[in-house]
């Protein structure tokens, strides 16, 4: 049984994800901005863990609010064990190239309040010389990309962030797992037109985590083709990529 924090626990994949760790018996600390769907969720993985479960809702773009929020998780479960990072927004990229606002906004959300919550939880994790860090990122972050790279350059920077956590606290027994998605069919990307082997759904992508944690992975495409497409796209010379309409 794990003591297991998940921040965006309203998201499609922080869903699914706490659900298979429910079957394990895991005590969860939910944290969220929609407080109905929120309780809604406590109640569910009250009855599959057989746990109670606590929560609350925050907006997570206040990042003072951030330590005394950890610190309430941790009170309420007796240590984290596993923190699931899981929040996010998919931003317009026409209306963040009109305005700088809407830009920064993107990115305090998809980066910074992301890597403000991992610095608290990799330091308790330190201190304690155990835990597992678990952040959602996405293959956009890979290659700037005309049509969402504003969100591509949050979720890059994420990426780099985690790689650096990974090889910070490596020798300090603490675990941190990027995960890098694809085309996922969530209400967040209701918009899209979801065709093709390329679409996943959030069970399989909560799959490819549960398994992350259980063999001791530190980076993982999801689902797994996802590796040898962007392996591909990163290949493309610059000269070549720019005229490419993506």
């Amino acid at each position: 049984m794990r003591n297991i924090l998940i921040i965006g626990a309203t998201s499609a994949i922080a869903e699914a994800t706490a659900r298979h760790f429910a079957a394990t018996g895991a005590r969860f600390y939910l944290v969220g901005r929609n407080a109905d769907r929120l309780a809604a969720i406590a109640r569910d993985l009250e009855i599959r863990s057989g746990q109670p479960v606590h929560s609350e809702s925050l907006d997570l773009d206040q990042l003072d609010q951030h330590p005394a929020l950890l610190e309430r998780a941790s009170q309420a479960l007796g240590g984290i064990e596993l923190a699931l990072i899981a929040h996010g927004t998919l931003p317009d990229q026409a209306a963040c190239q009109q305005s700088v606002a809407t830009t920064l906004a993107a990115l305090h959300t998809n980066a910074l309040s992301v890597i403000s919550l991992a610095t608290l939880l990799a330091n308790d994790f330190e201190r304690r010389g155990r835990g597992i860090l678990i952040a959602i990122s996405s293959v956009a972050g890979e290659r700037g990309r005309q049509s969402n790279y504003v969100y591509g350059a949050a979720k890059g920077m994420v990426s780099l962030f985690l790689q650096g956590l990974r090889n910070r606290l490596f020798s300090k027994g603490v675990r941190v797992i990027t995960v890098k998605p694809g085309f996922v069919d969530t209400p967040m990307t209701a918009a899209f037109e979801k065709k093709g082997l390329l679409w996943a759904q959030p069970d399989q992508i909560a799959q490819g985590i549960v398994a992350a944690v259980d063999r001791g992975r530190d980076e993982i495409y999801l689902p797994w083709f996802w590796r040898w497409i962007m392996l591909i796209i990163r290949q493309i010379p610059e000269s070549m990529f720019k005229r490419m309409k993506l």
